[in-house]
């Protein structure tokens, strides 16, 4: 799964990695991302064909729900069954995102108690993982834009932790995943593999990670590892 993450890219640069034309909305580095705030993602209008870095509450509400708290459930969309579940069919087929992220958190609960583990690129550069959003239209006409994170199966780095792990799209599947070029449903579900683990690392992290409050550079700071 995915249930953490940090953003640690100014907006500024954001836009430039992944090229929107529009300004980007202002916001902080962000250490401890987590559910129910709002993230920042990559949209594509098929209309005015251009990219947007748009703000989106990290827990996806369908546009049929009747009760907005379905969103804190739906943090997490599992990428072998995208086509068929009811919450994620519809922004499957027509709204497709990236999510910027530098790294994200899993627990490794062979630890007691669990130690949280950073994972993230080899090089350090930043990725997109992949999303979907939706419209919600509250009782009082406001819109509330949301969105959710596609999970595959855990690559051999994570799986000791998790047999789950967020869909990393390389950047020549950009195009293709937002909907800027034609792509079949079976492209599409071929792009939603686990990511090279030899292109990955990962480190252990302060147990802080844990506080929904806490947002400082020092939560993905290494620790010291007990030599073996």
């Amino acid at each position: 799964m995915c249930g953490r993450f940090a953003c640690l890219l100014p907006p500024a640069a954001m836009a430039r990695l992944f090229a929107p034309p529009v300004p980007a909305p202002d916001q902080a580095a962000r250490y401890n991302v987590t559910p129910a705030t709002d993230i920042l993602a990559v949209r594509f209008n098929p209309r005015t064909r251009r990219r947007s870095l748009d703000s989106l509450l990290w827990g996806l509400i369908p546009n049929w729900a009747r009760d907005p708290a379905i969103g804190r459930r739906l943090i997490n969309a599992r990428a072998e069954t995208l086509a068929e579940k009811p919450a994620f069919r519809d922004a499957f087929r027509k709204r497709r995102c990236l999510i910027p992220a530098d790294l994200f958190f899993e627990w490794d609960r062979r630890s007691k108690p669990p130690a949280p583990h950073a994972f993230a690129m080899a090089d350090r550069e930043a990725f997109a993982m992949a999303g979907l959003w939706e419209n919600w239209q509250a009782p009082d006409g406001r819109w509330i834009r949301t969105c959710v994170i596609i999970t595959t199966a855990a690559n051999d780095l994570i799986r000791p932790m998790h047999d789950r792990m967020p869909v990393i799209l390389p950047q020549p599947a950009h195009a293709s995943w937002l909907g800027e070029c034609p792509a079949a449903p079976s492209e599409l579900a071929a792009m939603l593999t686990p990511v090279d683990p030899t292109r990955m690392t990962f480190w252990p992290v302060s147990h802080r990670i844990g506080d929904v409050r806490a947002d400082a550079p020092d939560l993905i700071a290494p620790l010291p590892q007990d030599p073996e």
